[in-house]
C-alpha cells in the first residue's frame, strides 16, 4: 500500500521540478493523507508534510499524540513528533534551508499566521502554490479509490433503503436524520460525508436546507441527499420519495428531474465538455417549463472530500476524461410544492465510457402514509 503514497509522492516533486520548487510543505489533512496513508484531524495543532525535491526526503510532523497512528498508518518516511509544549514552527524551521529559492505551500489552506510565520522563517524565498498540483493528481482517481468509493457508496444505499422501509407519517426530519446517520455508523462509514439533508413537505425546495422539526406528511414529499465517508472515500446520493399518494403535478416534476437526471448521464463519455453534461439535463428541465426552478449546477466531483473538481457547470468547457469521477443532480426547486433532486455517482472508466456507481432504484416510489 505504501507504494500508492511514494508514487504519488513522486508525482508530486516531478512538479516542483517543473515549477523551480526547492521544497513544499502540505498542509491539508487530506492532501497529507492523499501522499501519506495517514488520516488524522490535528484540530489547533500542527500537521505537516515537508517534501525535498533534491533529496526526494519526505518529513511528516504529527502531533505527539498521533504519532503512533501515524506509524500504524505505514508512513515510510521520517515522523517527527511535536508536544503541546513544543514551537511547531521552530522544529519546522530547523529543517528548512535559508537558500530554497522557491518554497511551495498551499495558500488556500494556509491561515493568514501561519503565511506570516513561514515568511519569517523564509525571508528570501518566493511561496509558490502547490494546490493545483496536488489537486490535479486527486483528480483522476485510479481502480483501488474506485473502489474504496464503491464500498462507501454500498453503505449510504442501505441507508437510503433504511429511510425508505422506515420513514412514518409524523416523524420529523431530525429525528429521521438522526436514524440515518446511526445507520451510518452501524454499516461500518466513518463519519458522514457532509451536513445530512432530509427535508420534507414544501422545506424539500431549499436544496441545501438543514433537516429541522418539521414532519414527515401525507402527500408530501421526502428528499433526502446524504453520504458517508468510509477508508477514506466518499459518497453522495440523492433520492426523493412521496409519502402517501402523489399528485399528477408531484408525479410530473419527478419524471422531469428522472429524465435530466438520465440526459446527463447519457452525455457523459470521455471527449465531451463538462459544459454539455449541465446542458444536456437543463434541456430537459427548460422544455418541461421550469427551468427557472433548477437553480444549481447539474454536478460536482468528490473522492476523499465530497466536493472536489471537476464543476459541472453551463461555462466549464474542459473535457470530461477517463478517470474522472463526479455527480449527476438536476433537481427542481418550487416553493409551494416541494423540491425534487435525483443525484446519482458517475466514474469514466479506461475506455471513456461512464459507468453509473450508484445503483439505488430511482422510479418515484410512495412511501407508505
Amino acid at each position: 500500500m505504501s507504494t500508492i503514497y511514494r508514487t504519488r509522492r513522486e508525482q508530486l516533486l516531478t512538479a516542483f521540478t517543473e515549477q523551480g520548487i526547492g521544497a513544499g510543505l502540505i498542509t491539508s489533512p487530506t492532501n497529507v493523507a492523499y501522499l501519506t496513508g495517514f488520516m488524522c484531524n490535528p484540530h489547533e495543532r500542527f500537521m505537516g508534510l515537508l517534501l525535498n525535491a533534491d533529496s526526494k526526503e519526505a518529513v511528516l510532523f504529527v502531533p505527539l499524540l498521533d504519532q503512533d497512528a501515524a506509524v500504524e498508518a505505514g508512513f515510510e518516511g521520517e515522523i517527527v513528533p511535536i508536544s503541546d509544549t513544543q514551537d511547531a514552527y521552530a522544529i519546522l524551521g530547523g529543517r528548512l534551508s535559508a537558500s530554497l529559492g522557491t518554497f511551495g505551500v498551499e495558500k488556500h489552506a494556509l491561515s493568514m499566521i501561519q503565511g506570516e510565520t513561514l515568511g519569517l522563517l523564509l525571508p528570501n524565498t518566493d511561496f509558490e502554490d502547490l494546490e493545483t498540483a496536488i489537486l490535479g493528481l486527486r483528480l483522476y482517481k485510479s481502480d483501488e479509490e474506485i473502489v474504496k468509493v464503491r464500498h462507501a457508496i454500498d453503505i449510504i444505499e442501505r441507508v437510503v433503503d433504511y429511510a425508505a422501509v422506515h420513514a412514518k407519517v409524523g416523524m420529523s426530519e431530525i429525528d429521521l436524520t438522526a436514524e440515518l446517520e446511526y445507520q451510518m455508523r452501524k454499516l461500518g462509514a466513518d463519519r458522514p460525508a457532509f451536513e445530512s439533508i432530509v427535508l420534507t413537505g414544501t422545506r424539500s425546495a431549499l436544496p441545501h436546507g438543514k433537516p429541522g422539526a418539521a414532519k414527515l406528511t401525507h402527500g408530501d414529499y421526502l428528499l433526502i441527499d446524504i453520504g458517508v465517508q468510509a477508508d477514506g472515500y466518499c459518497s453522495d446520493i440523492t433520492r426523493t420519495f412521496v409519502i402517501g399518494e402523489a399528485t399528477k403535478e408531484q408525479e410530473r416534476i419527478y419524471e422531469t428531474v428522472l429524465a435530466a437526471n438520465m440526459a446527463g448521464i447519457a452525455q457523459a463519455e470521455a471527449g465531451v465538455t463538462l459544459a454539455s453534461l449541465d446542458a444536456a439535463a437543463r434541456e430537459v428541465i427548460v422544455e418541461a417549463g421550469y427551468g427557472s426552478y433548477f437553480t444549481h449546477r447539474v454536478g460536482h466531483g468528490f473522492g476523499m472530500d465530497v466536493h472536489e473538481s471537476p464543476s459541472l457547470h453551463g461555462n466549464n468547457q474542459e473535457l470530461v476524461r477517463n478517470g474522472l469521477l463526479f455527480t449527476i443532480e438536476p433537481g427542481i426547486y418550487v416553493p409551494e410544492i416541494g423540491g425534487v433532486r435525483i443525484e446519482d455517482d458517475v466514474y469514466i472508466r479506461s475506455d471513456g465510457k461512464a459507468e453509473v456507481l450508484t445503483s439505488y432504484p430511482k422510479t418515484l416510489r410512495v412511501l407508505g402514509g
